[in-house]
């Protein structure tokens, strides 16, 4: 019978990584103003996404795994049955260009909901109203590896626990940052064939669970 073998561990010992970690800190800190104190919701968001040094985040990556959000964003009726579908057009962590949900790190001292509305606003845009719970729970949890044979859902930058979610929008969704564009599918569009091979990563697998869970698949 076959064993799995686990991971090789890297070869940065603990101590470099804590003296990485205090070097960023040094040089990213600084007095907070009192007009900083004053930016709004949105620009705190907004500049929380720098969160850590790029030698920092790839000695995180090569030692612990890393916390995410998955967001499928829907349109319902007036009855909460979903009608459409959306997805992204953008850049995927492979380098190909794919069909991707709404995703993104939750950071340290982040509640799981305000992840949840920073990565939807800054994927659909401010405009998008998500409908969100104060305490949302996840459809499932996914767990993304460097290899593919482990779970099926594959990162190949690290290993990350991802938290996904279906969750209704009903304003203006606009793509930003790094989406090329977003595109809006009825349900049975969203779980075909040929959707599932403009997506990579396993994230038509997280897709189809989550239409599965709000009773869409077809």
């Amino acid at each position: 019978m076959n064993r799995l073998r686990p991971p090789a561990r890297n070869s940065l010992a603990l101590s470099e990584l804590f003296n990485i970690s205090s070097a960023s800190q040094a040089n990213s800190a600084h007095t907070v103003t009192e007009s900083e104190k004053l930016k709004g919701v949105s620009d705190q968001i907004d500049t929380r996404t720098e969160w850590l040094s790029p030698d920092l985040l790839a000695a995180v990556r090569a030692n612990v795994p890393l916390v995410y959000v998955d967001v499928i964003p829907v349109r319902v009726d007036s009855h909460g049955r979903v009608t459409e579908v959306g997805l992204l057009l953008k850049v995927a962590s492979d380098g190909s260009i794919s069909r991707m949900l709404v995703s993104g790190r939750i950071l340290y001292g982040e509640r799981v909901r305000d992840a949840l509305v920073r990565h939807l606003e800054k994927d659909l845009g401010p405009l998008a109203l998500p409908h969100i719970p104060p305490n949302p729970s996840p459809f499932t949890i996914a767990e993304y590896f460097p290899d593919p044979e482990i779970s099926g859902f594959v990162d190949p930058r690290h290993h990350a626990v991802s938290l996904a979610y279906v969750v209704p929008v009903s304003g203006d969704c606009t793509p930003t940052q790094e989406a090329l564009n977003l595109a809006w599918f009825t349900p049975a569009e969203a779980a075909s064939s040929k959707i599932a091979a403009d997506m990579t990563g396993g994230q038509d697998r997280l897709l189809r669970l989550g239409l599965a869970h709000v009773g869409k698949l077809p």
